[in-house]
Parts: C-alpha cells; structure tokens; sequence
C-alpha cells in the first residue's frame, strides 16, 4: 500500500505526463542533482548533488534538507499561502500538509516539488457526553453579513494568490452586491469594526480605553481568519447566494 506520491519539477521538454514516485509507508526517496538509481534526479545545476529526502510514513511524511545552504519551502497550496520553512542540515521535519509544494531554489530558478500525502487522521465524535460542552474557541455564524464580510476580505488569498492586496472597501462593496444590494462603505465598515471586537481584536466599546484606533484591521482580520480556517474556500459560496436567499 502506497503512502504518499511524489511529482518532480517539469523538465525543459515541457512533457505532457511526468513520472510518479510512490512511497510505502517507511521507504525514502533521496532527490538531487546526482542520486543513487530509484532516486529523484532533478538535473539543474543550482541543485545539490545529494539535496534532499522524503520519508514516508502512515499518514504523513518528513523531508530531509541535505543542502549545504539553501532553505527550502514547503507549500500548502489550498491553504492560502500557509507554509514551514526547512533550514540546511534539518532532518526529518514533518510536513502536516495532505498536498505539498517542495520549493527548491535553483540558481535564479524556483522548482517546485510536488507531493501528495495520504488523507489525514482525524477523532471522530463527541469529546464526552458529561458536563457542559465545551465553548468554541471563534464563535462565527455563517449566514450573518459580518461572514460575508470576511469571506469577501479572505477571497483573494483564498483563490490561490496569498501575497494579494486585501481589496478595498469600494471592492468589498461591490463583490457583496449581489447577495447584499444595499451593501455600503458604511455597513461594511460597521461589520469590520463588528468582527474586530467578536473576534477579540479589539476591545468592545463599552470597556476600550481612549486611545489610537486599530491599525491594519482588515489586515488582522484575515491574518486572524486565515491562521484558524475560520473562512475556507468552501465558504465563499456565500458571496454568490442563490436567488431568494439573503444574508441576515
């Protein structure tokens, strides 16, 4: 039974298909510039001879970085620019991701590792059936237009683009439009300063101090929402209701 499968970077033939490695929980696959037969060779001169291993495990995998110098970056590519970073001489870190980018930096060129781990482990259930339940750590209702809001705020980074400038509070307006026709500056801004002080970015008003107003909101916001999967990509299907369904 295979573990994870590893993709290598496209070659300069541009080929259509390229070839799979596919690891069994416990084997390695040792990638470079000169390996051993069963390895991955990546032929580009910025790339170590011997540059790095994968490991296969049960439901995860770790990466070897081998390289005298160079830092690689491992990627999650559906988690909106979440990433670890793989310092020179490090063995064996652990990649939490299901589908990974490996970024190897190549002499002026950055190529790109893929690979694909084994859906991951999760409890299943309750977490006991005495006492009171426990309160969830962000409390967000999904139907209101503060969830809206952030949704709009998160898109960009969320479609693929996790350097993107946060849209505007005129773009935020128009991409509510068609669920929300009376979205404005105004109720927009509103909702923000609503989300600062639920998600406890801020303090409410009745208890905040007097003082300067929180810099780079929407910035803290969707760093906030991001980090803890408060808004996925799933979750943007609130941005193009269906007819008929309005948000409260």
């Amino acid at each position: 039974m295979y573990s994870i499968i590893v993709v290598p970077p496209p070659t300069t033939e541009d080929e259509p298909t390229r070839p799979q490695h596919r690891l069994a929980p416990g084997e390695r696959l040792v990638f470079g510039r000169s390996v051993p037969e069963g390895g991955l060779r990546i032929g580009h001169d910025g790339v170590s001879r011997r540059a790095g291993e994968i490991a296969a495990h049960g439901t995860f995998w770790t990466l070897s970085n081998l390289s005298a110098h160079q830092t690689y970056v491992v990627e999650n590519p559906e988690g909106a620019g979440e990433h670890i970073k793989v310092a020179p001489g490090r063995l064996d870190a652990p990649v939490p991701f299901e589908f990974s980018r490996i970024v190897l930096p190549a002499a002026g060129d950055l190529l790109p590792v893929e690979v694909w781990a084994p859906r991951h482990d999760y409890l299943r259930g309750e977490d006991g059936t005495d006492g009171e339940p426990t309160a969830p750590a962000f409390s967000v209702d999904r139907t209101k237009r503060y969830f809206a809001v952030l949704a709009a705020l998160c898109e960009p980074r969320l479609r693929g683009a996790p350097h993107a400038p946060l849209p505007t509070m005129d773009q935020v307006v128009e991409r509510l439009r068609p669920t929300w026709p009376a979205a404005s500056r105004t109720s927009v801004q509103w909702n923000i300063d609503y989300l600062a002080v639920k998600l406890r970015l801020k303090p409410g008003p009745e208890t905040a101090e007097p003082g300067p107003r929180l810099n780079g909101k929407k910035e803290s916001l969707v760093s906030l929402a991001l980090r803890f999967d408060l808004v996925r990509e799933d979750d943007l299907v609130v941005l193009a209701a269906p007819s008929g369904r309005a948000l409260r």
